[in-house]
């Protein structure tokens, strides 16, 4: 399961209202490159993990759920899979077809708890390691971005035929003021501020002040009644920022650079958590599944190269931080059975009752992700128009 989180210094995530928007096919497949990367690298380096401690792996799956399709080599079952929530690294530790000893030294169940535990952590270490990279080549290649922020919210798009483009509005609007309400400079809440106000008010007028080459307007916009009951007018909006870019002078800057943008990712992944946690009633909607997750990576890879280097770098962050939370079918479910162990001086948790917990989170995981890919599906805009 992933997390899309807020970032305070670049709103990449461009909102369309009132649903998601998967735009052009060239986009969407840069997005779930980007994706199954991240799965590779986390899944790889669980593998690699095993494998050069000379531990027994039988299969590599990106997905679960049916094999769509799978090669053998030195053993293995690499296998791509029909849902996307994630992946595997099986070992044949219990696998009533394996013909493998129970006390093989190599199987994993027994090996030391230290091993385990390099193989268990190995994925979230992995994608650590590739979030700095990427953090590392945008430094080098283009910069980071730094913002300015302005008054107001932007409207870099409209959507053909909508309420916006019937009643006036352009793109490259600035959005000063929703109905006699002044809007602040760029914060956490100055779009969604927006967004909240059209979803209230379907088929009523909502006054806009209007920023369009440097003359201020007033536009009357009547949101349309979205199939919920919400209105919508059909733009996207961004915060109204202006972006330079910080370039290094050396590599050490170089260094310097990317390691303060990854702990301030990192810090903004698990403040995100901390509030999905804190506020579930509120922020249980914000959880977002592939679906919704492509469908924002596609916008990101439409508008700017720096959103795409940042969206990577967070997805990254956020499968290591989800992966360590101490839940089943997860890596930090794994971990804490394994540090429970060593707890109890080697002796280990009955394996049916092992079996069972494991078996449990899978499910909740996989429920969980078909519930997400269901309601992402209908939120994105060409379903909504199809409804």
């Amino acid at each position: 399961m992933l997390l899309c989180p807020s970032t305070n210094r670049i709103d990449f995530r461009s909102c369309a209202l009132p649903g998601l928007d998967f735009g052009n096919v060239e986009s969407v497949l840069e997005a779930a490159g980007v994706l199954t990367a991240i799965i590779v690298v986390h899944e790889t380096g669980h593998f690699l993990a095993a494998y050069l401690q000379g531990i027994r792996v039988s299969k590599f799956a990106v997905g679960f759920g049916p094999i769509l399709a799978k090669f053998n080599a030195k053993d293995v079952e690499f296998s791509l899979r029909a849902f996307p929530l994630g992946g595997f690294v099986g070992f044949p530790d219990n696998d009533p077809d394996s013909d493998i000893p129970e006390d093989d030294a190599n199987l994993l169940k027994n090996r030391p708890i230290l091993d385990r535990v390099i193989v268990i952590s190995a994925g979230v270490i992995a994608n650590i390691v590739f979030a700095y990279a990427i953090i590392f080549t945008q430094v080098l290649s283009v910069g980071l971005p730094v913002q300015e922020p302005f008054y107001g919210v932007l409207v870099p798009d409209v959507r053909p035929f909508s309420a916006a483009s019937r009643d006036g509005l352009l793109p490259g609007d600035v959005i000063l003021a929703v109905n006699g309400i002044e809007l602040p400079k760029t914060g956490p809440s100055v779009v969604s501020q927006v967004v909240d106000i059209v979803k209230k008010n379907p088929k009523r007028k909502v006054f806009l002040k209007v920023e369009r080459a440097k003359q201020d307007l007033e536009i009357g916009v009547v949101p349309e009644e979205n199939f919920d009951g919400t209105g919508k007018i059909g733009v996207q909006l961004s915060p109204n920022i202006k972006i330079t870019k910080l370039r290094p002078n050396n590599i050490f800057e170089a260094f310097n650079y990317t390691g303060k943008e990854l702990w301030g990712l990192t810090y903004n992944v698990l403040d995100s958590l901390k509030q999905t946690f804190m506020n579930f009633s509120q922020s249980a909607s914000n959880v977002s599944g592939p679906v919704a997750i492509i469908a924002v990576g596609a916008e990101v890879a439409r508008s700017t190269v720096d959103g795409l280097y940042e969206f990577a770098a967070l997805l990254n962050l956020n499968l290591a931080v989800i992966n360590l939370l101490p839940l089943p079918a997860l890596d930090g479910g794994s971990l804490a059975l394994v540090l429970l162990e060593a707890a109890r001086r080697g002796r280990k948790l009955p394996l049916e009752l092992e079996q069972r917990i494991m078996s449990s989170g899978i499910m909740f995981v996989l429920l969980l992700g078909l519930f997400l890919i269901v309601r992402d599906t209908l939120n994105l805009e060409f379903i909504k128009d199809l409804l």
